[in-house]
């Protein structure tokens, strides 16, 4: 994407009780070696909800329920307006500790996400995962 373009991204807050997940970018992606929550670009067309689903079956192969909107921001990343939608979601099955996009995934306690070096776009979600634990 050019620079100065603005791309829209949806991810999912995958939570159970006091814990959230988050994936470590692989090290050889777009902000490799950070933390966010698993999602992805939308497709133009695509209603945010219905790419959140695609991206999480393609990401962690497993299908999910999209719930309530958790945060929406917008940061500038390397001269991109990143907009990013992060939603609560519910699996529909077990979540996988693996994914294609991710090193490591795991579940941390809400005290402990601002702990975690996270992708700058997902930074105000974490923020208000983690204040709303206090």
């Amino acid at each position: 994407m050019a620079a100065g373009g603005a791309m829209d991204v949806v991810a999912a807050v995958f939570t159970d009780g006091d814990l959230v997940l988050a994936g470590r970018r692989k090290p050889y992606l777009a902000a490799g070696g950070r933390w966010e929550f698993p999602g992805g670009k939308t497709v133009a067309g695509e209603a945010p909800q219905a790419a959140l689903e695609r991206e999480i079956r393609e990401e962690l192969s497993v299908e999910i329920e999209v719930g309530d909107l958790a945060d929406l921001s917008a940061t500038m990343v390397n001269g991109t307006l990143i907009r990013l939608a992060c939603y609560f979601v519910r699996p529909l099955a077990e979540v996988p500790a693996t994914s294609t996009d991710h090193d490591v995934v795991s579940w941390f306690r809400r005290e402990r996400l601002m702990w975690l070096d996270w992708a700058e776009p997902d930074l105000p979600c974490v923020r208000r995962l983690a204040f709303a634990a206090s």
